[in-house]
């Protein structure tokens, strides 16, 4: 299929984009500039494209995420700490964000002629973020059913959806994908904080995996804490 990978230059999506490339025909990544503050992660999204010999195109929706307030990713809210399933981590949600750039990222599939657009959200996301569950997937899809309905016929490959970060972490091992490229922190600092949720989910991947992290930590240890003892309720 020619696909399209949506690409936030994270451990996922630059997994999923190797794994696109050698099981498919990846013609394209896509990354969305939409005023995150960790924004330097595009950064790895355009090295990404470049090792894999993609174009890469910015979309900037900066005007709308100026609108979509109250996140710890875009306002002046501090980012939490802890472990990503803990309810604090709802300050991390960004209204609707999945649904806009999946949106905007099927109509350059149809007019590029593309089969499919990939996306990379994963069972651990279900906790928190209602736009990563396999619902709104499936609903998504029947949505641009109709959308596209006698002009084009785009699928959406969302192969992590009910798979762990730690089997991201083996799959992407398995597609070569340079982990010590990608970005995951939501603090945007100079290295990995090791204690906002995306940095505890990383370093427990890594862990669960049995695969070396080559990722810079300001606190390496944090996710031992964070993790210990914590479990959450899936949500489908």
């Amino acid at each position: 299929m020619k696909t399209i990978v949506i690409c936030s230059g994270g451990l996922d999506s630059v997994s999923l984009a190797h794994k696109v490339a050698a099981e498919h025909q990846l013609i394209g990544l896509v990354s969305f500039d939409y005023g995150q503050r960790h924004r330097k992660e595009l950064e790895f999204a355009g090295a990404c494209a470049k090792r894999l010999g993609v174009p890469h195109e910015i979309i900037d929706i900066t005007a709308i995420g100026r609108h979509l307030t109250g996140s710890a990713l875009t306002d002046d809210v501090e980012v939490p700490d802890g472990h990503y399933a803990e309810e604090t981590m709802k300050a991390t949600v960004v209204p609707n964000r999945n649904a806009i750039m999946l949106a905007i990222a099927f109509g350059l599939a149809a007019a590029q002629k593309a089969d499919a657009v990939a996306v990379a959200v994963h069972g651990g996301d279900h906790f928190i973020y209602p736009d990563c569950r396999p619902g709104f997937i499936d609903a998504f899809q029947q949505m641009q059913n109709q959308a596209l309905d006698g002009y084009a016929s785009v699928s959406l490959c969302a192969p992590y959806v009910t798979i762990s970060k730690a089997d991201i972490v083996a799959d992407g091992a398995r597609h070569e994908t340079p982990f010590a490229e990608t970005w995951s922190c939501y603090k945007g600092g100079e290295r990995h904080c090791g204690r906002c949720g995306t940095c505890v989910e990383r370093r427990e991947a890594f862990h669960l995996a049995g695969i070396a992290d080559p990722t810079e930590y300001d606190d390496a240890d944090f996710w031992i804490a964070a993790t210990s003892g914590f479990s959450a309720e899936e949500v489908k």
